[in-house]
């Protein structure tokens, strides 16, 4: 993992400033521990990515192990994922939806439909959730982690998030759980580091969620 592109105080400073009331959460959370992917490789970033959806990290991480160890040196890489059957990918755990994924990413990759890593820093956010989600598989939710985690964008609210939907309710002392539009809503006063405050969102359901 590497550190993050934008300064950790700069943004808990300001989100305190900002919002006196998720000020109060960041005391009990503690300090900003947001950590920033070091792949290189936007086909492996992605790979993961689609591995984890929807799984407890143990399981994911299990899986994930197996799926590493279908390539040379353990590095997931697009042109021999290509290769790939579906019986193969599925023997190490994938779900059918999740090999056909894979196997879209892999496609993508190699014909030069999705933006090079390289590139990316140059695009908006909008631009590459777009372009990321042309892959089966990949919708806004995924992408924005990507942006969040991989590329260490400061401004990215996943507002569907029901982790991040929880800690918003919790905050801001809401009756219900407050859909996407309410959360964007909501945080619109967090820019630039709603990335950060996610962060926060999350460490404040978990914290619900315990009590």
């Amino acid at each position: 993992m590497s550190r993050l592109r934008y300064n950790r105080k700069q943004a808990v400073t300001s989100l305190r400033s900002q919002c006196p009331s998720l000020g109060r959460f960041i005391d009990d959370c503690g300090p900003l521990k947001l950590k920033v992917a070091r792949d290189r490789d936007l086909f492996n970033a992605l790979a993961a990515a689609i591995v984890y959806q929807q799984l407890s990290g143990k399981a994911a991480s299990t899986i994930h192990g197996r799926f590493t160890g279908l390539f040379i040196d353990n590095v997931p890489e697009a042109r021999q994922a290509a290769d790939m059957t579906m019986e193969t990918l599925r023997s190490v755990g994938l779900s059918r939806n999740k090999a056909l994924a894979v196997q879209d990413l892999a496609e993508k990759s190699i014909d030069g439909s999705l933006v090079p890593l390289q590139r990316m820093g140059r695009l908006a956010d909008e631009d590459i959730i777009e372009n990321l989600c042309q892959v089966r598989g990949i919708g806004p939710w995924t992408a924005q982690m990507f942006l969040i985690f991989n590329l260490g964008r400061p401004d990215v609210m996943p507002s569907a998030d029901l982790g991040v939907q929880k800690g918003v309710q919790a905050v801001y002392q809401m009756k219900e759980l407050p859909p996407p539009e309410t959360v964007i809503e909501a945080t619109v006063h967090l820019a630039p580091y709603r990335s950060a405050a996610t962060w926060y969102f999350w460490q404040v359901a978990d914290t619900v969620l315990m009590t």
